[in-house]
């Protein structure tokens, strides 16, 4: 992963939350709130919180008096989800937290969880071990990760699409962060090193739509850290970029409104 792998800032926190989250977060997030909420909790830490998906979902969802902390590295992205969030029973506290060096106590909390998060950790089992330090005893560690680019229809084309733009240099970021990190003997392990005893891994495959192949491409293109990898490259070519991967998608989908496969991993652990 490079630095720029993770720099969400710009108008990118905007198109990501207006396009990226329908096309692929929103039914994850239904997903990772019930999950939760099932659970029952106290106390709930969600770390690498994005635009705030997850947090829109969940804390209507959540009883009178929990304690919701929601966080995330880049602050831009809190801020813009921050401004998103529609009422509920709960107040919510939002902190920029670094989720390898968290700011909280032990046994701080009854569920600790992560959509979409865990892909961009420099140290994926000390950020693992971090939510189990601050989780009390019982309590879940909840996270998700995306499978395979090969099993994510429009990441790959969009991925092919824009390496004809830069053949002798291509983009790889959605390849090498957001889908790189789907081995489940490795998350096993590494969740494992952690500390948790009780790991419980379920892959799941849900449908992408979007009214448009360029509403696809503009998100991934321009809602992504993989506009910086393109503007990199040429400032100039963004626009190109996101043309030819429209280009792309709208031959294998059709002109009209698209859908395609997505997959991810969801991870239970505790112990």
């Amino acid at each position: 992963m490079t630095e720029s792998d993770k720099l969400f800032a710009g108008s990118i926190p905007r198109l990501y939350d207006t396009l990226m989250v329908p096309l692929i977060f929103e039914a994850y997030a239904a997903d990772t709130a019930e999950l939760v909420a099932a659970f029952s909790p106290s106390a709930v830490l969600e770390t690498a919180a994005g635009s705030g998906v997850v947090t829109r979902a969940l804390a209507p969802r959540l009883g009178m008096g929990t304690r919701y902390v929601v966080t995330d590295l880049n602050q831009p992205m809190l801020d813009y989800a921050a401004t998103r969030q529609g009422g509920s029973n709960i107040d919510i506290e939002w902190r920029q937290a670094d989720a390898l060096r968290l700011p909280f106590e032990d046994a701080s909390f009854d569920v600790v969880f992560c959509q979409f998060g865990a892909m961009f950790f420099p140290d994926r089992t000390a950020g693992y071990a971090e939510a189990r330090r601050v989780l009390r005893p019982g309590g879940r560690f909840v996270f998700t990760v995306w499978d395979r680019i090969e099993d994510n229809a429009f990441a790959d084309e969009v991925t092919s699409a824009v390496a004809e733009i830069f053949p002798q240099d291509p983009p790889r970021f959605l390849a090498r962060t957001p889908h790189g990190y789907h081995d489940v003997a490795l998350i096993r392990s590494d969740v494992g090193r952690a500390g948790f005893t009780s790991i419980e891994i379920e892959t799941r495959e849900k449908t992408s739509r979007s009214p448009s192949a360029r509403d696809v491409a503009t998100a991934y293109c321009q809602g992504t850290p993989l506009r910086n990898e393109i503007e990199a490259r040429d400032a100039g070519a963004l626009q190109a970029a996101t043309d030819r991967a429209a280009q792309v998608i709208a031959s294998r989908h059709g002109e009209g409104p698209v859908a395609g496969k997505i997959q991810a991993h969801v991870i239970v652990a505790s112990g």
